[in-house]
């Protein structure tokens, strides 16, 4: 039988409240997301990839929801590939992360998208590449 730690999740499993993502790649998509530099933005697809987890860009999107208010994770840098802020559940989030976005320079077009050919992250391979 498994160990249970403190949060009711048996040891290697998967942590319910952040979208059943797997704490280790939670873990190493808040340290991708801590590289983004201010005034650049990533997709959750190019996060994903770089966290070792290509192909599931909606666990960034768990991940990052689940983030406790505080957190030293730069959640506003992520959006999504077609360049815009993705809607979210909480009323006003999109409004805060524009604002967020913008007062690091990020500029937004008419149609509230971002040209990522000029504002995204150009990364580096993470460690565990």
């Amino acid at each position: 039988m498994a160990e249970s730690d403190d949060a009711g999740t048996s040891a290697g499993s998967v942590r319910e409240d952040v979208g059943a993502v797997p704490d280790s790649v939670r873990d190493r998509i808040c340290e991708v997301v801590r590289h983004i530099p201010a005034g650049k933005v990533a997709t959750y697809g190019q996060v994903a990839t770089l966290a070792g987890a290509r192909g599931h860009a909606r666990q960034v999107g768990y991940a990052l929801h689940g983030l406790s208010d505080g957190a030293d994770v730069p959640w506003h840098r992520v959006i999504n590939a077609r360049g815009q802020i993705s809607l979210r559940s909480s009323p006003g989030s999109g409004a805060d992360q524009k604002m967020l976005l913008e007062a690091e320079g990020v500029e937004f077009d008419h149609l509230e998208r971002i040209d990522l050919s000029r504002f995204r992250w150009r990364a580096r391979p993470m460690p565990w590449e």
